[in-house]
């Protein structure tokens, strides 16, 4: 969502009037109550509140136009940082609760785990061909769904090759965590809750001072916010939402992923095990994969789809998007599918899958929900996918994108 004020590939702003797809938010509406009962009678009531969790997420994104893509390519390219200021603040708000309760360790009976991983080759090399794949593919993991949940038709593609891509590392994963690591370690272990906490908030500040200095140096002056067009329950309901009101939503509902799941929130796994089911269907000997014959990935294989949280919340979150869109009158917009767009949209949905399986995560499951809970793989992943992400911003004139200004 490729947007002047946001950071994700671009979801049209809804315009200064009130019209609403009104037969499409009766559809989707009935859509996500009727989903959620048949997930809460044939799982539990908890997947589905997850599920609801989820469409408040999709809500949400849509909303803001909030991601990752779109920020980072206006910071590199416009030199403006004030998308990749509020995915600061929203990963900082998140961290101020996470690392606590993640010390405690659990919550009302509720394990809590983070999301923490090695530290290694995997992370490094699979973030940078994240980063890449993200600009030629129009979003990243969270931008992806909310947008193909809005009706684009070029990020369906995105996410078809998505889940190809994903399918893909989880049959080389193995090899991959043979590479040089070291071992999960998270800030608030090593430096205890407080330390864990300082160390955290002060890195993302420091990030955001660079971001304030780049804009200033080209700019003179930090951008300005347009007063909005609407306001109250009309802006509620309709959007746009600020980018700061909505990053600290998504800290809220990561949270209350964490507590729901017991872990936070993620994205592309779910994109993996779908891929693996539908090869499984055809006939591809997907169980016999080491991966899959791990105890938690063979159950996850063996068991239905609505028993995963990450693929009920994925779920979610095309359906709050599409109930968004529909509320904004913007569901299912025309599209023009030009082949070279289409070609990069193939090529950065493999990467980013094949990526995010490689480095345990996307911008949601490694970036967010990595660093909220303390762990070095998150900054290691983020250092590593921002350098990709310039790599994919300066190829994306070949596919007829915009990129850098020559």
């Amino acid at each position: 969502m490729s947007m002047a004020s946001a950071s994700m590939p671009q979801s049209p702003a809804p315009s200064s009037g009130t019209n609403v797809d009104r037969g499409v938010v009766l559809l989707v509406s009935l859509a996500i109550v009727i989903f959620a009962q048949i997930i809460g009678q044939l799982i539990n009531p908890r997947q589905s509140l997850l599920f609801l969790i989820g469409s408040l997420l999709g809500i949400t994104l849509y909303h803001a136009s909030f991601g990752f893509t779109g920020g980072w390519r206006r910071l590199a390219v416009e030199r403006r940082g004030r998308a990749m200021r509020a995915q600061l603040l929203m990963i900082g708000a998140a961290a101020a609760a996470f690392i606590p309760l993640l010390a405690v360790g659990s919550v009302f009976g509720q394990p809590l785990v983070g999301a923490t991983a090695p530290v290694g080759i995997s992370v490094l090399v699979g973030a940078a061909i994240f980063g890449l794949g993200m600009q030629l593919g129009g979003g990243c993991g969270s931008g992806t769904l909310f947008t193909v949940g809005g009706g684009s038709a070029r990020m369906l593609v995105t996410l078809a090759f998505f889940i190809i891509g994903a399918l893909l590392g989880t049959a080389h994963l193995p090899w991959w965590l043979g590479m040089p690591a070291l071992p999960p370690t998270s800030l608030g272990t090593v430096l205890g809750v407080p330390g864990g906490v300082a160390v955290t908030l002060l890195g993302l500040a420091a990030v955001g001072a660079v971001t304030v200095l780049v804009e200033r140096a080209r700019h003179g002056s930090l951008e300005k916010v347009a007063a909005p067009s609407r306001g109250g329950l009309t802006r509620l309901l309709h959007g746009p939402w600020p980018l700061i009101g909505a990053g600290l939503a998504l800290a809220a509902l990561n949270l209350a992923t964490l507590l729901v799941a017991g872990h936070p929130w993620s994205i592309t796994y779910g994109f993996g095990l779908w891929g693996a089911k539908i090869a499984s269907a055809v006939g591809v000997p997907v169980a016999t994969w080491e991966f899959w014959t791990w105890p938690g990935q063979a159950a996850a294989l063996n068991n239905s789809v609505l028993a995963d949280a990450t693929s009920v919340m994925n779920f979610g979150i095309l359906l709050g998007a599409a109930l968004a869109a529909s509320l904004a009158g913007k569901f299912a917009p025309k599209a023009t599918l030009p082949l070279l767009s289409l070609l990069a949209a193939a090529i950065g949905g493999i990467a980013m899958g094949y990526g995010a399986r490689l480095s345990f995560g996307c911008n949601i499951g490694a970036l967010f929900s990595g660093i909220a809970s303390g762990s070095l793989h998150g900054w290691l992943w983020f250092g590593a996918a921002f350098a990709g992400s310039l790599g994919g911003v300066f190829l994306r004139p070949l596919f007829g994108l915009d990129g850098f200004k020559k």
